[in-house]
């Protein structure tokens, strides 16, 4: 019995790897390492290769005795979506759609699925429920958006039982230090923050004083890469354990502002994080955090680490690996 974690040498991916190893799970991961990294499974078997190439995985399938997946090969920079929107149709839709008839042709029937709350667009009410109606605003929450759809009907028609995850804002590092954040293909606030305090990147750029929250800044809702690799193997254990498909969202339930990570940023490193003020950016929602009722009714799941853990775990991550994999 093995969970094919695909993009299991990502920055998520390889911390669930990691989570699922630790618990005695055996595992292989997939990954074309486009964006990933060997080092980051840290032992664990890696097949190098496209999640498209069928022969491949349905190969992979029977040689390990794979009995699950955890998906999370997938291009994910919002900018460039809008820019090369046939690079995410391909990877991101048509992969997907080649890797879940590959494993359904090897037996394999319980697939979770690293999803987003992008696929909301942006919410007029806070917190954001799953009935909230889907509404992607970007070619990348579109992809998302639409694998899940797929896998609704790969329910329908061929049996496969699926999670859908939908989370917030993924960041931090392992607390041993031992894996973390690639920045170099990260424009999210805490890498963008942390590059400032090392003197290492240009000041935080804060898009919008004037919203109407606390300190004026917008508020998103941070969750510790740990507990969402945990919510990752809770959802393999719904599944295994018989559970319908479903979707949820992923993350704690209250918000933080951009000032929020600047001064915590500041406060647990010891230096400053320079930042200048921008007028907003069109489409920026003013608050986006999760409501993580359902996911804790249906998975048991419940976050662990807040803000200063994020922060205290990133900061000595970056601190350290200012080249990433390659310092």
């Amino acid at each position: 019995m093995t969970v094919l974690v695909t993009g299991g040498a990502g920055y998520i991916g390889s911390h669930t790897v990691r989570q699922l190893r630790e618990l005695g799970r055996h595992v292989v991961v997939l990954d074309s390492l486009d964006t990933g990294h060997s080092e980051a499974v840290l032992g664990a078997p890696l097949v190098v290769g496209d999640i498209a190439d069928g022969e491949l995985v349905e190969q992979l399938c029977a040689d390990h005795h794979v009995t699950s997946v955890v998906h999370f090969a997938a291009h994910k920079n919002v900018g460039e979506s809008m820019r090369s929107p046939a690079k995410y149709w391909r990877n991101n839709v048509e992969g997907s759609a080649r890797l879940i008839e590959a494993v359904l042709r090897a037996g394999v029937t319980d697939f979770v699925f690293s999803s987003s709350c992008s696929v909301y667009g942006t919410p007029e009410i806070v917190p954001v429920t799953e009935s909230w109606p889907i509404g992607p605003e970007s070619v990348y929450a579109e992809t998302k958006a639409m694998i899940e759809r797929i896998l609704h009907w790969y329910g329908i028609t061929s049996g496969l039982r699926s999670v859908s995850l939908r989370y917030f804002n993924a960041a931090g590092a392992s607390f041993d230090n031992a894996i973390g954040e690639d920045w170099t293909y990260s424009a999210n606030l805490i890498p963008v923050v942390m590059k400032a305090a090392l003197g290492l990147g240009a000041p935080v750029e804060v898009f919008g004083t004037d919203y109407p929250t606390p300190d004026g800044t917008a508020i998103r809702d941070y969750i510790h890469v740990e507990d969402l690799a945990n919510a990752h193997v809770l959802a393999l254990d719904y599944l295994t354990s018989g559970g319908a498909s479903t979707a949820l969202n992923v993350g704690t339930g209250v918000g933080s502002s951009v000032f929020d990570v600047v001064r915590a940023t500041e406060r647990i490193s010891g230096r400053t994080a320079p930042a200048v003020l921008s007028p907003r950016r069109a489409g920026d929602p003013i608050s986006v955090f999760a409501d993580p009722t359902l996911v804790h009714s249906t998975l048991g799941w419940s976050p662990v680490h807040g803000l200063d853990d994020i922060i205290s775990s990133a900061w000595r991550w970056h601190s350290t690996h200012p080249n990433g994999y390659d310092t």
